[in-house]
């Protein structure tokens, strides 16, 4: 079957995989940025960046929503997706791996799919199946046995508090996000340049005001220019182009295998290395946090996107 004769669907599958694995080489530059760049002001500089390459092409583009024709509500909820999107998310990420292994962090950040069948029950009054419990002890169990013996290394505990607000800043903008989109009332371009503006200027101003301005390299400024442009004007907007398509559900699904990836890029390039009991507890709790999010489909009928 040639790539053309592919449903919509499985387009979308497949560009939300590539995004997945921009995203995850996206980890290991940071972490190689991180040794001469502050962790708030590179993340500003590359989504501010990124914004900025966004907008000569929003301006030119036909089929992206006009500004005018987004109403106060709109604004609202694209300033706020952009807060929690592309300011404490990213914010949080850089200052996380200032302490934290990358495979440590990404193993925490898959709790997400565990919060938010959690928190479904009091604010959806969606309740899990025993499938989706189960998804939930295994992903635990999984934990349990990669950081066994429980114990938090010196150094690390504010990279664990920092992960706390990043898992939360994620659960929710993968909630507004999909609220946003869900509706195709605004294209994808337009979200993300909104968005991303009002995130990204807000995150670089946090920067320049409490860190100092670092003198970049050559190197530094390939680091931050690749991951604005590529990892995060592109990937984003296909990113959300995808969300059009597929359901919350299903981008979750993908976005978690991120794990697999960022552990093999981390292992390749970082030197990050584990044990045969770590890599156990990493299988159970991916697949813990796959079976939290599986949706059996009882009809073609009833199928929801």
């Amino acid at each position: 079957m040639t790539l053309n004769k592919f449903s919509p669907r499985w387009h979308a599958i497949l560009q939300a995989l590539f995004v997945t694995f921009l995203w995850s080489t996206s980890w290991v530059f940071v972490k190689i940025g991180l040794q001469d760049i502050p962790p708030v002001t590179f993340a500003g500089l590359r989504y501010f960046l990124a914004f900025l390459v966004l907008v000569p092409v929003f301006r030119r583009s036909d089929a992206a929503t006009p500004l005018r024709d987004l109403s106060r509500r709109d604004w609202l909820h694209l300033v706020g997706l952009g807060v929690l999107y592309y300011a404490v998310t990213p914010g949080s990420q850089f200052m996380g791996l200032v302490y934290l292994p990358a495979i440590t962090f990404s193993l925490l950040l898959n709790g997400t799919a565990v919060i938010v069948a959690l928190l479904a029950i009091p604010l959806l009054r969606e309740y899990p199946t025993w499938l989706r419990w189960g998804g939930v002890a295994l992903f635990v169990v999984g934990a349990l046995v990669f950081f066994h013996p429980l114990a938090i290394p010196p150094g690390q505990a504010i990279g664990y508090l920092i992960a706390a607000v990043h898992i939360l800043a994620t659960s929710l903008s993968a909630i507004v996000g999909r609220g946003v989109n869900r509706g195709q009332r605004i294209h994808a371009l337009t979200v993300t340049a909104v968005s991303m503006g009002a995130g990204s200027a807000m995150l670089l101003l946090v920067g320049l005001v409490t860190e100092p301005f670092p003198r970049l390299s050559l190197g530094n400024w390939a680091i931050v220019i690749w991951l604005a442009v590529v990892n995060t004007a592109f990937a984003f907007t296909l990113w959300n182009h995808t969300l059009r398509t597929l359901s919350a559900m299903e981008s979750s699904i993908i976005n978690n295998t991120m794990l697999i990836q960022i552990t093999i890029l981390a292992w390749l390039f970082l030197g990050e290395t584990l044990t045969w009991i770590k890599i156990i507890g990493l299988a159970l709790a991916a697949l813990g946090a796959l079976l939290v999010q599986v949706r059996f489909r009882k009809s073609p009928a009833r199928h929801q996107q």
